[in-house]
């Protein structure tokens, strides 16, 4: 048998195309998953979910650990991996430089303004993908976290059986 060095080298046809979401994904909510939906639609989707040392930075508090975010993500249709980053410098720029995707997919809260991973993207050749899932942003983390605080301090409401049903019992 002869062996090949072509035989081993990688082709350009033979690399999957993935697709690197990322955020605090803290809490999961509705729009994420539009996100990773979307998402996946152009190729295999790697999560980068931040620290939880980021997470604190950004609102002074973790709802979730990494590790109970990343099961969550890791059971979406789609994903074939959920990593996490040296994100100390506020970006996960180093995420991109590790797995080098296809493309960098963002969210409908996202552009060429607000994306500090453009640069890198363009150095690299990770084509950038905008408005995935939407150009809405459903359900941001923020605003979740704020109504669960306005409301602390409330009654809580009974709870409400899901469905469109309702009894007149």
């Amino acid at each position: 048998m002869t062996v090949h060095k072509e035989m081993f080298d990688e082709n350009e046809e033979d690399k999957k195309t993935t697709v690197m979401v990322s955020g605090g994904f803290d809490p999961v909510h509705v729009g994420h998953i539009r996100m990773i939906r979307a998402a996946a639609a152009h190729g295999d989707v790697i999560i980068v979910a931040n620290s939880d040392e980021w997470l604190y930075r950004k609102k002074g508090f973790v709802f979730m650990e990494f590790p109970k975010r990343s099961e969550i993500l890791n059971s979406i249709k789609g994903v074939i991996m959920v990593d996490s980053v040296n994100d100390d410098d506020g970006t996960v720029c180093e995420a991109i430089r590790r797995h080098k995707p296809t493309y960098f997919a963002n969210g409908g809260d996202r552009g060429k303004s607000n994306t500090p991973e453009q640069s890198v993207c363009e150095l690299l050749g990770v084509k950038l993908l905008w408005g995935v899932g939407g150009d809405y942003k459903a359900d941001a983390s923020s605003t979740l976290v704020e109504r669960f605080r306005k409301n602390n301090d409330s009654e809580p409401a009974a709870p409400r059986r899901a469905g469109n049903k309702t009894s007149g019992r």
